[in-house]
């Protein structure tokens, strides 16, 4: 049996080990693989990952053999699962693994631009401090998050995870999702968008990517937001409006956004949110912890040995 991961190095860039899946049969790993190289390296294999690489109708259609692919992420929007399914394709995601680091990474951004850390540690280096006739110095509002509102659209593993911190803080939570009143507990209130937009102090988009979803931060929603309000995105870069959050950013309607995704990854670089004022960008690595990516691994490694003893888990293609 043939095994093929098309784009490795991301999820393992030669910290943790392929060893166990090398051991289940013929096993290749790709640290990068282009659109036109994907038949060639496929070819004769029954179980092919990939992370990022499209695994359209028209390869399943010229890969006979192929009768399993894994995703090595939560999303798997690269893969035709519609035409997986007809062909009787095995089509498995990695649920859940990142949960607690993509929370964290949430309020990284938050923390970063309430204090404005990267902000003053660089002030420092420049010798700022040192000149200083005070024994301290900060030339920014920072804030305090105790009683501040945060509305979070979207409350699955990481949304929930998110509040959790939040609460964690003293902040007030607010939701936009479709769970009843019934189903939150207490300290976290159900809210529609257009009110959490509006109301809120921090709105941190935690949803999936949908057509429902897709640019629903928009200008018409950002100038609903308060001017001193912060957006973060750690889901997906398409949630967004980016020409419409630089204008926003901009022109002061709303303070700050700390974005870790992005609607083109690696970006383009006229990409208005590069240059946009008081704009932070980390590069799409809130899933990327070490603790994250070996639980990526074990989850994949339960997933590929599921299949071959004919008890497939985390299968999206019923």
């Amino acid at each position: 049996m043939k095994i093929v991961a098309l784009d490795g190095y991301a999820a393992n860039p030669g910290d943790l080990s392929w060893d166990e899946l090398k051991a289940l049969g013929e096993c290749v790993i790709y640290d990068r693989t282009a659109p036109s190289e994907v038949l060639e390296r496929a070819a004769g294999a029954e179980i092919v990952l990939t992370n990022k690489v499209v695994i359209s109708a028209e390869i399943m259609d010229a890969l006979p053999e192929l009768k399993y692919v894994g995703v090595l992420a939560t999303g798997y929007n690269i893969v035709d699962v519609a035409a997986a399914k007809e062909r009787g394709i095995v089509v498995t995601n990695i649920p859940a693994y990142s949960t607690s680091s993509v929370a964290q990474m949430v309020f990284a951004h938050i923390l970063n631009i309430a204090q404005q850390v990267q902000h003053h540690s660089e002030e420092v280096r420049k010798g700022r401090w040192t000149n200083s006739k005070d024994f301290c110095f900060w030339d920014t509002p920072l804030i305090e998050l105790r009683g501040k509102k945060i509305g979070i659209v979207g409350l699955g593993h990481t949304g929930y995870t998110t509040a959790r911190v939040a609460i964690g803080f003293g902040m007030e939570v607010y939701a936009y999702t479709s769970k009843s009143h019934f189903q939150l507990p207490p300290e976290i209130k159900k809210m529609e968008l257009d009110e959490l937009f509006s109301e809120c102090d921090i709105v941190s988009l935690n949803c999936p990517l949908t057509e429902s979803t897709r640019e629903l931060v928009n200008a018409a929603r950002l100038k609903l937001m308060k001017p001193t309000a912060i957006l973060i995105n750690t889901g997906r870069g398409p949630l967004i409006n980016e020409q419409d959050l630089a204008d926003a950013l901009n022109n002061g309607t709303i303070y700050a956004a700390g974005l870790d995704v992005l609607s083109q990854e690696p970006p383009r670089a006229d990409n208005p949110l590069l240059t946009a004022k008081n704009c932070y960008i980390t590069p799409h690595i809130a899933w990327a912890s070490t603790a994250a990516r070996e639980r990526l691994m074990q989850i994949m490694l339960d997933n590929v040995k599921g299949y071959l003893e004919g008890k497939v888990i985390n299968n999206v293609a019923k």
